[in-house]
């Protein structure tokens, strides 16, 4: 199931600044990853965007774990 999941985040250039999005359509990766850090649940989203379905979130989240999956995490100056 999560490499199905993972079927959903594309990177076009011509979308999005070629950042990743779902499906195509121009909803980012990091948007919907901010809605769910701040609060808002799965379906309160799906209200919000009626043409994503529960499995782009749990794509969102399972490309974010992902990403994290990395050797060194280092701290970036601010």
């Amino acid at each position: 199931m999560q490499d199905n999941l993972l079927s959903r985040i594309t990177i076009e250039p011509e979308i999005c600044h070629g950042k990743p999005t779902i499906r195509g359509l121009r909803c980012p990766v990091e948007n919907l990853l901010e809605l769910l850090a701040s609060g808002m649940s799965i379906e309160a989203l799906l209200e919000d965007f009626p043409d994503l379905e529960r499995e782009d979130f749990l794509a969102c989240l399972q490309y974010a774990a992902k990403l994290m999956q990395v050797k060194g995490i280092y701290r970036i100056a601010s």
